[in-house]
């Protein structure tokens, strides 16, 4: 068997696995308190249309070992390469990489999936991005294929063989081709697969807001791909659980070395300006968790309405748009859903040993319960 046939075979493997993962444990399962009410199924797939793939890669141990992977959204579902979304971006912390973004702060459109991975991987991903899109059809109305991919990047180094630039265009296809709506998986999987966050193995999480403004009804649901952070200031619902959690501290002086991508989506019609705005408030919902935003962590917030689908660069349209004074509820529930996600993604993630035996453990869910017992939560 070729290197081709067991990557793909490693991709289908737990591509078949993912419906598993999604009923991985969560953090309301363990009677951790949010506040805000979540969507069905408190995922950022609530936003209609909107869907998730994974490609993830668990292979080999010692010194070549893969735990790596793609993580693909898809604003549009099956549309997205034909009608584009507004879009808005924010860095916190620029020690990362977010291809396309560009393009999103001069023109607010958003065009194509967002795609994460691993650090080194950032350019055969928007590579293949590329492909993807020529594969899938007609060139656009300028008779051009042109693109500029939104492609972002966690370091998963730590566990991962990052060196040895195992993602192929073949996973990225597969993470796109695989995408669905409904419950997802989470923690170990996708882009998220070799992540470690506050010194905890981490990875992919997700969860959702609904709010009312006025008469209507909107969603707001982020996916987060967590990488940050140190022990002792992680809070979880308020408690300092990181202080009391330090048996396994894999690292004498810890440094805030990792990076954070959250992906948020709306279906509030927003225009590009204001989701701006919200990709900011992605900030706060880190700070909730502990993150300080440290020199060396990448923290980068992209945020797409999925309202207003006439959108075109090339005809006159009538828009829709909430006043810039509606959007308080929206603030809130970016900050609520961001908080949630990372903590949905340490508490579904499992221990992992990786390269060079390096090892990232897992919370324990019971002790942390009996921490934030301890503090009346």
């Amino acid at each position: 068997m070729n290197k081709l046939t067991l990557a793909s075979a490693s991709v289908a493997f737990f591509l078949l696995n993912a419906a598993v993962l999604a009923d991985s444990p969560r953090a309301r399962g363990l009677g951790i308190p949010f506040d805000g009410q979540p969507g069905v199924y408190n995922a950022i797939t609530d936003i209609a249309g909107v869907t998730v793939g994974y490609s993830t890669l668990i292979e080999g141990d010692g010194e070549h070992a893969i735990r790596t992977g793609v993580t693909a959204i898809l604003p549009r579902g099956n549309a997205t390469n034909d009608q584009p979304v507004f879009g808005g971006v924010f860095s916190l912390n620029g020690n990362g990489e977010m291809t396309g973004t560009h393009w999103i702060e001069e023109s607010g459109f958003l065009e194509g999936p967002v795609l994460i991975t691993n650090t080194h991987s950032v350019g055969v991903v928007r590579d293949a991005a590329i492909a993807w899109r020529v594969k899938q059809g007609n060139a656009d109305a300028s008779g051009y294929w042109w693109s500029l991919p939104v492609v972002a990047e966690t370091w998963d180094g730590e566990l991962n063989d990052i060196n040895g630039f195992h993602i192929r265009p073949e996973h990225v296809f597969a993470s796109i081709e695989s995408a669905k709506g409904g419950a997802i998986a989470e923690g170990n999987v996708g882009g998220g697969t070799g992540m470690i966050c506050h010194e905890f193995k981490c990875g992919t999480g997700t969860s959702s807001r609904v709010v009312r403004i006025g008469d209507a009804t909107y969603t707001v649901g982020s996916l987060v791909q967590a990488n940050y952070g140190i022990r002792g200031e992680l809070r979880i619902a308020g408690v300092p659980v990181g202080k009391h959690l330090q048996n396994d501290l894999l690292w004498s002086k810890p440094k805030d070395h990792g990076s954070i991508i959250v992906v948020i989506a709306t279906d509030a019609p927003l225009l590009p300006h204001q989701l701006k705005r919200l990709a900011r408030r992605a900030s706060l919902g880190l700070a909730r968790n502990g993150s300080y935003s440290g020199n060396g962590s990448g923290d980068i917030f992209i945020a797409f309405s999925t309202a207003n689908g006439n959108i075109s660069q090339v005809a006159t349209v009538n828009l829709r748009a909430l006043g810039n004074d509606q959007m308080d509820e929206l603030f809130l529930a970016t900050v609520q859903s961001v908080e949630e996600s990372i903590v949905n993604a340490m508490i579904a993630a499992t221990t992992m040993t990786g390269v060079d035996g390096h090892k990232a453990v897992a919370i324990d869910h019971k002790e942390l319960q009996k921490v934030l017992k301890q503090y009346g939560r």
